[in-house]
């Protein structure tokens, strides 16, 4: 199933492109999305061109933090009707638990997940892979999310710490601009860790019998929601680094029993076995390639309980080793001296 993301990703693109020296309109075109995405917010798009537009503006660009920076001009209005729920939640702690149960009415490729440790909160935003590289599209969600923080928390407000998982580029300049100067590359997940004392500051800005309306306006926009197939995808992104990637767990998040997934999931003419091994093939296409990365780590962030296990997975998958790719991968083109000659 093809997650989509409302076309609101992708306002002020045009301005943005056009400040980097391109044609927004070539560039929709090439990414086979139409103009209407720039004028109409609630135009459904597939994720996976949005995120490949993202990172032709940036290379093509030459702008590194592409995304961030359309990330910086984001407010609330950009979440749509989602962000009538958020405005009136009593505490951030609620507005944050209602983003994250509602992200796939805004965005179906988001997985958010909150955790709550020794006074610190933990904010996990991944995106369920389809392909191709995301970093653009991991830093405007990451930026996106910080930007709702400080609508509702104030503009001086700044979080703990800021992670991503790819490697930093060349300046931060609008990363520490953006997000502060506790900015982070390198680690296993992507997303932002704040004090938990934020979360439970109150919302002056929050109309109790507004919310109840809001509610009831969007009831039928929710209900409908993602997917089995689209929400489970997203889950397993999330617990495949920590270990936790069963189906009964998933059932759980899900707040249903195993055989209600695999009935939906059957209904949808998928399987949870199918879905996890699609996510792990994906997710093991990117880390492999990515140098930086050690094949031990690699194996862990996949849910392996050893990286022998992860190695036979994956010889058995692709038809060659882990290691065996990864050097196939960062070998230098071979010339042929005849045809130069």
């Amino acid at each position: 199933m093809t997650a989509l993301v409302r076309s609101a990703a992708l306002t002020n693109f045009a301005e943005l492109a056009a400040a980097c020296g391109l044609d927004a309109r070539a560039l929709l075109a090439r990414a086979g999305l139409q103009p209407r995405c720039l004028t109409d917010p609630d135009l459904k798009v597939p994720a996976q061109r949005v995120g490949e537009l993202l990172e032709v503006a940036a290379a093509e660009g030459r702008e590194p933090a592409f995304g961030l920076r359309l990330a910086e001009s984001r407010r609330l209005s950009n979440l749509g009707p989602l962000a009538l729920l958020v405005r009136d939640e009593p505490t951030l702690r609620r507005a944050l638990e209602t983003l994250v149960h509602h992200i796939h009415v805004h965005n179906e490729a988001i997985a958010a997940h909150v955790a709550e440790h020794s006074g610190l909160v933990v904010i996990r935003t991944e995106l369920a892979p389809d392909g191709g590289p995301l970093r653009q599209a991991t830093e405007l969600v990451v930026g996106v999310t910080c930007r709702v923080l400080q609508v509702l928390l104030g503009v001086t407000w700044r979080p703990r710490l800021v992670c991503f998982t790819h490697a930093a580029p060349k300046s931060l300049a609008v990363h520490r601009r953006v997000l502060g100067p506790a900015v982070e590359f390198g680690h296993e997940f992507n997303g932002i860790v704040c004090n938990a004392a934020d979360l439970d500051a109150a919302n002056p800005g929050a109309d109790p019998v507004l919310a109840r309306y809001s509610h009831e306006l969007l009831l039928p926009t929710l209900a409908r929601g993602a997917g089995m197939s689209a929400r489970v995808r997203q889950l397993i992104v999330l617990l495949l680094p920590r270990g936790l990637c069963r189906v009964e767990v998933v059932a759980q998040h899900l707040g249903v029993d195993r055989r209600t997934v695999h009935r939906k999931l059957g209904a949808e003419g998928t399987s949870f076995s199918a879905l996890l091994d699609a996510e792990r093939r994906e997710l093991a296409a990117r880390y492999v390639e990515d140098s930086e990365r050690p094949l031990g780590e690699v194996a862990a962030q996949l849910g392996f309980s050893a990286p022998s296990a992860f190695s036979r997975w994956y010889t058995a998958s692709s038809g060659v080793s882990a290691a065996r790719r990864r050097a196939l991968v960062q070998r230098p083109a071979s010339i042929d001296l005849e045809e130069v000659a």
